[in-house]
């Protein structure tokens, strides 16, 4: 999908002041000596504690907005993005975020794509800002709290990831930005998708101990019965690397173009051999050496690298970046955007 008139005008962030390092992780119990031999490369975890992940998406969505022109009052459209649930069972996040910003009558959605989220909710404001509905204004929030009973951040996911605790947003506009979305394509791989499901029933929750989805129990059950660990990355890499070569195609842009690959926090074996080799490009044009010292926050990894890239002098006019991430479905986005300018509040903000 070829993009015109989509911006990124703001970036806005929440990072937990709390940062727990492998080491003390360690020296916790958390984590152990065979994780850190063979696992992520990533060595830190923001922990937000009992904070609850929506109040870190409305702390990112008023830092957006205090970076922007624009006024609450002037949003039009709003997606939420979520990983593990944030708050009961029939509850609807997007509504807590619009009514802690005092944005009343602003259309929403709930975006249940976990770490592809952010792109995912992106996607569906495209529609919004270029479609029927003549948007001019669009807010995407995502944010993770990893604290959980079900859920163990240091070794729940083999090693995959550390799960850490954040809130993102993307402040997005259909007149201008500091940065412009120039293609965007996304698709289901539904082999996949009892990849994050094992043998888990499809009823609803009926008093037997629950699982947490992306667990290592489940995804070992489809590998040893369904589909082996090989085949599994062997689709992922062919199904991923053709949206990206649409994505690039569609953008005018050859892979060697990219200033930088901005991909989800997670194992730097998997991001080179799944997205960087596949292009021809070294780990160093990804966005690793920064990002895994924030850990994998979900879907807020792209928004908060984005972040980073822009506050610490690491892109310049006319760059070019792919955004690159995938999720339990499984589904996956690849996004190429283009800096046109660096903005004041990028200079100014450093320390965020």
């Amino acid at each position: 999908m070829k993009t015109d008139g989509v911006y990124v005008d703001t970036v806005g962030v929440y990072i937990p002041q709390q940062r727990v390092s492998v080491a003390e992780a360690v020296e916790q119990g958390l984590y152990d000596e065979f994780h850190v031999q063979h696992g992520t490369g990533l060595t830190a975890a923001h922990l937000a504690g009992d904070l609850p992940a929506l109040d870190m998406a409305v702390a990112a969505a008023r830092h957006a907005f205090r970076r922007s022109a624009a006024d609450i009052e002037d949003l039009e459209f709003h997606a939420h993005c979520t990983a593990i649930q944030h708050g009961p069972e029939g509850f609807y996040p997007p509504g807590y975020v619009l009514r802690e910003l005092g944005a009343s009558g602003v259309p929403s959605t709930d975006v249940r794509q976990h770490s592809n989220g952010l792109l995912a909710g992106l996607e569906v404001a495209v529609g919004q800002l270029t479609g029927a509905a003549g948007a001019e204004t669009a807010l995407v929030t995502a944010a993770e709290n990893f604290t959980s009973p079900l859920i163990d951040r240091w070794k729940g996911f083999g090693t995959g990831f550390t799960a850490s605790d954040g809130g993102a947003a993307l402040l997005l506009s259909g007149e201008s930005g500091c940065v412009a979305l120039r293609s965007l394509n996304s698709g289901t791989l539904p082999e996949l998708e009892q990849w994050h499901r094992g043998e888990e029933s499809l009823l609803p929750f009926r008093g037997e101990q629950r699982k947490a989805s992306g667990t290592m129990e489940l995804l070992s059950y489809f590998n040893q019965h369904v589909m082996p660990l090989d085949k599994c990355m062997e689709l992922i890499r062919d199904f991923e690397l053709d949206l990206v070569h649409r994505s690039l195609v569609e953008a005018g842009l050859n892979a060697s173009d990219l200033r930088w690959v901005v991909a989800a926090n997670s194992d730097s074996r998997m991001i080179d051999q799944t997205k960087m080799q596949p292009l021809g490009l070294p780990l160093s044009r990804s966005t690793w050496d920064f990002g895994k010292e924030y850990g994998h926050m979900g879907a807020c990894d792209m928004a908060v690298s984005l972040n980073h890239l822009l506050t610490h002098g690491l892109v310049s006019p006319g760059d070019h970046l792919l955004m690159t991430t995938s999720a339990s479905g499984w589904v996956s986005t690849a996004a190429v955007l283009t800096v046109l300018d660096i903005p004041d509040w990028a200079q100014e903000d450093t320390d965020s």
